[in-house]
């Protein structure tokens, strides 16, 4: 009996460090998420790279918004921008502070979900003139597996994954 009971302890204890474990990585990427978002409204203009058969194309942004634990951008369905993500979700942005850059690598995957739309254009009323959750052209696009990195003249980089 007291050996299963000290096994018992042992594995409570070792399931109780994987979960702390996973609490602290959760965390991180939060708070990367965060980072790089407010870099992003920061800048305001940011500018997203996408490939359109062998050609990049580069184009300026000003979306950006977190929303159910994801980083948030938007366009339009109807734009070759939509287009060129619906065959490759790959996609880098780049934005400069005045004093800092970031380059975020990415994958920018479709959220159908009406609440998503509905939260991006609450976030950016300057929407409202334009799209609508409710319309067939709101596209919203939550980033996965990002590496962003923001770098500087005079410091080191700042990578940060989320």
């Amino acid at each position: 009996m007291k050996k299963t009971v000290i096994f018992l302890m042992m594995l409570l204890s070792v399931q109780l460090s994987v979960l702390a474990q996973q609490a602290t990585s959760d965390k991180a990427k939060a708070d990367a998420m965060q980072q790089t978002y407010e870099f992003l409204k920061k800048c305001g203009t940011y500018y997203l790279a996408t490939v359109d058969g062998d050609q990049p194309r580069v184009r300026p942004f000003g979306t950006a918004h977190i929303f159910d634990g994801k980083l948030y951008i938007q366009t339009g369905k109807s734009k070759r921008v939509a287009k060129q993500l619906a065959k490759n979700p790959k996609a880098e942005i780049c934005a400069f502070n005045g004093q800092q850059w970031i380059r975020i690598a990415t994958s920018l995957l479709e959220d159908t979900r009406r609440e998503a739309k509905q939260s991006m254009i609450d976030a950016n009323p300057s929407l409202k003139s334009m799209y609508s959750a409710d319309d067939a052209n709101t596209l919203v696009l939550y980033m996965k597996d990002t590496t962003a990195t923001i770098s500087s003249f005079s410091g080191k980089d700042v990578v940060l994954h989320f």
